[in-house]
């Protein structure tokens, strides 16, 4: 066996480590777990059950990023062990482990390189996702259906918490719109990259003829607000209808007039809740993402005024961002990076990663 000589490769990554930990704030990051150590450790701490879900879920965010970086160094002083050892044994066997260690330390660095660009003013915040089905009819519908279920089986491949807030259901098949919450730390700077027109062409299963069919579904992606973000809305700026939940086909799901739509009329911003069981809970859950949506719009307005002052109004993502071909050929293609894909199936399964990742430095190159 000829002898492994990765060391080239070892101290690129090590040299991308120092910059990541550079940026994370290894130090500062230690303090702030020391901080949310002590607070948790309070005996008052469960007084206010809210402020403490805060204190418990921030602290664990902290230790699972601290304990990643950590992780990750180790294995760099591993791998140079493993490398010796390989060479000491002539093994080729031995070697090929260390290759493959190589790449995926390489890989879980550039997930962590990723994150580093991470750094608007709410990526840090979870999100709340709306998908709407567009053009393409029943078509259009299903494929609606099929980027709730993508989007829910990626969230669980990475952990996120969900709740589907609302579900509008077709008459035919599929979903009219969807509502997801996705309560992990990060989870808007991740998915707001997501935001666009998809677009499916595929041979319908719908129609008899067996012509190919173009369909469109509308992604939207907010930040989930705090309540220390508030915005005063008068009363008489909302229009509230109660009325109650379904489920397809117009199942009743209750008996009661629970589900809350909540209209803003200055805006026509609309917010439907039908998730929870009591009226209450769903008119405040409603109202926290109208929030969230009156806040994006404020910032949006304020962010385009001052673009105008500067003279810099830059053009804006193109409305067709992905598409997604399931026939005569098998492709998912990003039009904004140029990142593809040729199995449709494992990325409606919620294979996404290389998406986001490419979505995230493109964002970051082009701002």
């Amino acid at each position: 066996m000829n002898e492994l000589d990765i060391a080239q490769e070892i101290a690129g990554l090590r040299s991308t480590f120092s910059d990541i930990r550079s940026v994370v704030g290894v130090e500062k990051l230690t303090a702030e777990i020391a901080e949310l150590g002590e607070k948790a450790g309070a005996p008052d701490l469960w007084d206010d059950p809210d402020a403490a879900q805060k204190v418990t879920s921030a602290l664990s965010h902290k230790q699972s990023e601290l304990a990643r970086i950590s992780a990750l160094e180790q294995r760099l002083d591993d791998i140079e062990v493993l490398v010796e050892l390989a060479n000491e044994e002539a093994d080729e066997s031995a070697a090929a482990e260390v290759r493959a260690e190589l790449a995926d330390i390489q890989r879980v660095l550039g997930d962590l390189e990723v994150q580093t660009l991470l750094s608007g003013e709410w990526d840090a915040r979870p999100a709340v996702m709306t998908i709407r089905a567009g053009a393409g009819g029943v078509d259009a519908a299903d494929f609606a259906e099929m980027l709730q279920r993508m989007y829910l089986r990626y969230a669980e491949k990475q952990g996120y918490p969900t709740r589907v807030l609302d579900t509008s259901y077709a008459e035919e098949a599929g979903i009219k719109s969807t509502t997801i919450e996705f309560d992990a730390p990060y989870a808007f700077g991740s998915l707001s990259v997501e935001a666009g027109t998809h677009r499916l062409v595929r041979m319908s299963p719908f129609n008899s003829a067996g012509k190919r069919q173009t369909s469109f579904a509308a992604v939207e992606v907010i930040p989930l607000m705090e309540e220390t973000d508030h915005i005063d809305i008068p009363e008489s700026d909302i229009r509230v209808d109660v009325f109650r939940s379904s489920g397809p086909g117009g199942q009743s799901v209750n008996t009661t007039d629970s589900a809350v739509r909540l209209t803003h009329i200055p805006t026509g911003i609309v917010v439907s809740m039908q998730n929870e069981k009591s009226q209450i809970q769903n008119r405040a859950a409603a109202m926290r993402v109208l929030q969230s949506r009156l806040l994006i719009v404020q910032k949006e307005q304020e962010a385009a005024t001052k673009k105008e002052l500067a003279g810099n109004i830059t053009a804006s993502w193109g409305d067709q961002m992905r598409s997604y071909v399931l026939a005569p050929y098998q492709m998912v293609k990003d039009l904004r990076t140029d990142f593809e894909v040729n199995n449709p199936s494992a990325v409606f399964d919620g294979e996404l990663d290389g998406f986001i990742s490419a979505g995230i430095r493109w964002r970051a190159g082009a701002h």
